[in-house]
């Protein structure tokens, strides 16, 4: 049986490049303006003996400017076993407001305690607000958000997609609120 590949969806606010933009010599010198503003601004305070751009010393440090609801990015608890705690349950994707997760279910009929489980669970961070409302409508405690995110932007839109192997593996945590059993073993000969 072979599946056929997942085609990403096309959004219809794309941005387009214009000719301005294409042009690339004026978007670099104005590149360029903007960080030597940056640059004079602080060196000036830094002569004027206030306080100008300061460096955090990641991680003993959490940057000053992050707000105190910062939600951060999203991992994916798992069981005992190493699985996804997600039963794909689609409730995360349904409550999104911008309709940026995205399930493909699988059922197991051996695994009678959660015979559903994620084959494909993707997000894409292009487009996430980090709203925090997945995490509330998750009935399993499968998604959490971890404020931690060290390396979150990209420069590529296609990029932004992160799959289930990365939610699983970026932060891995298994204390869930609401643990299943272990899966029942079949065949056991005694």
């Amino acid at each position: 049986m072979s599946r056929k590949p997942h085609v990403r969806k096309r959004y219809w606010n794309e941005p387009v490049m214009g000719w301005w933009e294409r042009a690339y010599l004026p978007e670099i010198l104005r590149g360029l303006a903007i960080t030597g503003g940056v640059f004079v601004r602080n060196m000036l305070k830094w002569m004027t003996g206030r306080k100008g751009a300061l460096t955090t010393y990641y991680p003993e440090e959490t940057r000053w400017d992050y707000a105190a609801g910062n939600r951060g990015k999203h991992v994916l608890t798992r069981r005992p076993d190493g699985s996804p705690q997600c039963i794909a349950c689609n409730m995360c994707a349904t409550v999104c407001p911008a309709k940026v997760i995205e399930i493909e279910a699988a059922f197991d009929p051996s695994d009678s305690a959660h015979p559903k489980y994620p084959v494909r669970f993707e997000i894409d961070y292009s487009r996430c607000v980090f709203c925090g409302l997945c995490v509330e409508a998750c009935p399993e405690d499968a998604i959490r958000m971890a404020k931690e995110v060290p390396d979150l932007p990209a420069d590529d839109r296609w990029t932004m997609w992160l799959g289930k192997s990365e939610l699983l593996d970026w932060q891995p945590q298994a204390d869930v609120a609401k643990p299943y059993p272990p899966r029942a073993r079949t065949g056991d000969g005694a």
